[in-house]
């Protein structure tokens, strides 16, 4: 169905934007997984459960020596990290919710560091990386959590893990 959206005055009439809602997965130094259709689909849950009105994101599953090198050349730190969010410009701000906004980026998650991290703070890889993927798409969307402000974000990251906590991406 098209939505028609009239000119003032009544002159003429063209279709609504649609929302874009698209998520890519690509891999750089580890093996394709065979669950990143359900990590599409996790991603397109956790923004409609936030209430993004759209989306085009795209995730990098890498190993460390990629992650070491983005956070080298971004953040100037020069070790692996276990995730890393770049908004696009249209995305950037200081949004405090994410319901209505169009969030736009790029996370990439190292998945040796997400091993490691599963495996210190005693939860499943599953868990590991949803965590990791929820706060990534949270900075896409302009959130932060620094400087004692982040009580909003990490607050909508543990409700939103709390919510989709029945979802599987990696099934163990």
């Amino acid at each position: 169905m098209t939505v028609t959206v009239r000119k003032a005055g009544g002159q003429g009439a063209r279709p609504a934007k649609r929302p874009v809602r698209r998520v890519e997965v690509a891999v750089q130094g580890v093996r394709s997984p065979p669950w990143s259709l359900r990590l599409r689909r996790f991603c397109a849950r956790v923004l409609e459960e936030a209430g993004a009105v759209d989306w085009d994101l795209s995730l990098l599953l890498c190993d460390d020596g990629r992650m070491q090198e983005l956070n080298r050349h971004y953040r100037r730190k020069d070790r692996p990290t276990d995730v890393l969010s770049f908004p696009r410009e249209d995305s950037r701000g200081q949004a405090r919710t994410v319901r209505g906004v169009r969030v736009n980026g790029d996370i990439a998650v190292s998945l040796e560091t997400l091993q490691r991290n599963a495996r210190d703070y005693l939860v499943t890889l599953d868990e590991e990386l949803k965590r990791l993927v929820v706060h990534g798409i949270l900075h896409c969307a302009g959130m932060d959590h620094g400087s004692g402000k982040g009580k909003g974000m990490l607050a909508l990251q543990d409700r939103l893990l709390r919510v989709l906590r029945e979802e599987r991406i990696i099934q163990e």
